[in-house]
């Protein structure tokens, strides 16, 4: 069952949508909250109940995905105050990192959060999910290889473990290997990206395939639109990558912001030719200078590209940053930035201005609640 509650949904306080009937949704009776007046109800901030909800202990189905290093404690515990789970992300950090950024965000918040690990032959993982287990997250997630040697010593620290699949087989793995939630992600999305399925053919197969498994859906989810469509295909929350780039506590620069706030659906790139950084992975991202004179040269593989290897940024320790190298225009990041991986997934046309990250869960929150409303108006007995 998805259980509405807000301010405009009539004395009741709650709002039972029975069209809501997706395969990974609960149908049992709830008793409904009652307010005592009307003054009560509209002081009551607008929510969208799911089973994730009470597995993950937040008050909304809104997960911040952990957008590398632009992600930080500040981001990650705004969207946890304001009910959602935010996310830290550990690419390129060491464990003595994962230590301080943790104990950072706890310091913010306390409320739930989680902390992903991106599995790659380029990085250790046992020593950084150790001090990740030992600092205290309520979830893991994983992206790329999979993540099943992990799950025992997860759950043996009272943990959850989430893992992001590109298909119906990866779903069927994992949910098998003992993944407690699986995260749907279409091909629209931003950053790195394992599917060749758009969001709307893959997530209800997945939710289908590893039922009772709650199912989160991720890519160009960036209103309220985005989560009531994705609720309706039976997921159980959404991941929101995009959306939260272009909030103020996020870790990149302004003009990268503004970029994402003028793109339209259409300004993207997804390409393993491009940002591929030395690895060898289809990924989404803003159209830049860049872009053109690949394009320009016949879009040439690997190797063969105009201007590779040419410097045009230093990194925040100092280190020379290559064009089509994979690291953005993160703060501290100097140089040709526009050139630089802008990443950003096909809701960038969604996104109309920069706001805090509470702001951006509670806009996208009630949001949803207006459109599961004004769907009951399609339903005639």
């Amino acid at each position: 069952m998805v259980v509405v509650q807000g301010a405009d949904l009539g004395n009741e306080g709650f709002l039972f949508i029975g069209l809501l009937r997706c395969p990974n949704l609960r149908h049992d009776v709830v008793s409904p909250s009652r307010f005592t007046d009307q003054s009560d109800l509209e002081m009551s901030m607008a929510s969208v109940q799911t089973p994730l909800c009470s597995i993950l202990h937040i008050d909304t189905p809104i997960i911040q995905a952990p957008i590398g290093p632009a992600t930080n404690p500040v981001m990650t515990a705004a969207v946890s105050n304001a009910g959602g789970l935010g996310m830290l992300a550990f690419l390129r950090r060491d464990a003595d990192d994962v230590r301080r950024l943790i104990s950072e965000s706890h310091e913010l918040t306390n409320r739930p959060f989680g902390a992903n690990f991106i599995l790659r032959d380029l990085e250790d993982t046992d020593d950084r999910l150790d001090a990740c287990l030992e600092a205290g997250v309520s979830v893991v997630s994983f992206h790329w290889n999979e993540p099943y040697e992990f799950v025992g010593r997860i759950h043996n620290a009272n943990t959850l473990v989430m893992y992001t699949v590109g298909s119906s087989e990866d779903a069927k793995r994992a949910a098998a290997a003992g993944v407690d939630i699986i995260v749907a992600q279409g091909w629209e999305a931003g950053g790195h990206v394992r599917s060749d399925v758009a969001t709307m053919a893959l997530l209800p197969t997945v939710v289908d395939t590893v039922f009772p498994v709650p199912v989160i859906s991720a890519g160009s989810i960036a209103d309220g639109r985005g989560l009531a469509a994705a609720l309706m295909l039976g997921a159980s929350g959404v991941w929101i990558g995009t959306r939260f780039v272009a909030s103020e506590e996020a870790a990149v620069d302004l003009s990268y912001k503004d970029r994402i706030v003028k793109a339209s659906e259409i300004g993207t790139i997804l390409s393993s030719k491009v940002f591929n950084g030395g690895w060898d992975a289809k990924s989404r991202a803003l159209r830049n200078s860049t872009v053109e004179q690949w394009e320009a040269s016949g879009s040439p593989e690997v190797g063969h590209r105009p201007g590779e290897g040419e410097v045009i940024a230093i990194g925040t320790n100092g280190e020379p940053v290559e064009r089509y190298s994979a690291i953005g225009p993160y703060s501290g990041v100097t140089g040709d930035l526009e050139g630089l991986p802008n990443w950003a997934g096909q809701g960038v046309g969604l996104i109309s201005r920069i706001m805090p990250a509470a702001d951006i869960v509670k806009e996208i929150t009630e949001d949803a609640v207006r459109v599961l409303e004004n769907a009951r108006t399609l339903i005639y007995e």
